[in-house]
């Protein structure tokens, strides 16, 4: 049995040895990816509109500041998405995650009918789609945010 042991101990330091130097051999950005601002100036509130960390883009929420149908602003707030991504180096077909949220859930086939005309390359991105209690843009009906490659 403490055979066994020795042995199964052997081998682990064997493997974490074996992935020190595995990890030192990898480029230098890949080894600790640095948080970046990637596009946008910070406006007055407390965050950044996009911030990239190693391939990755993260865009924080855009609501709407034209009130108009949910179809209208849903039109609006994918194109402010795309033009964000567009300045960080990426597009509507790199977003890998999406996040919308609705100020009323029963807008939700009108406000997809809008989405799924856009350029979201060969796949959809994964997405949910829900309705918080309350949207801080007001009396808009949608928020989005997303997470995408460079």
């Amino acid at each position: 049995m403490q055979r066994t042991r020795r042995n199964l101990l052997r081998n682990a330091a064997t493997a974490a040895a074996g992935a020190t130097l595995l990890a030192s051999e990898l480029p230098a950005q890949m080894q600790a990816p640095q948080k970046r601002a990637a596009s946008g100036k910070p406006g007055p509130f407390p965050f950044t509109p996009v911030v990239g960390f190693g391939n990755l883009l993260f865009v924080s929420g855009i609501g709407c500041r034209v009130k108009g149908t949910i179809e209208e602003e849903t039109k609006w707030v994918l194109d402010e998405l795309e033009k964000n991504l567009t300045a960080a180096g990426s597009s509507l077909a790199k977003v890998l995650k999406m996040e919308v949220y609705l100020e009323d859930i029963k807008d939700f086939d009108r406000m997809n009918a809008v989405y799924k005309t856009r350029n979201w390359g060969p796949i959809f991105p994964a997405r949910n789609t829900t309705q918080p209690a309350a949207l801080p843009t007001g009396d808009y009906g949608i928020v989005v945010d997303c997470i995408a490659s460079t």
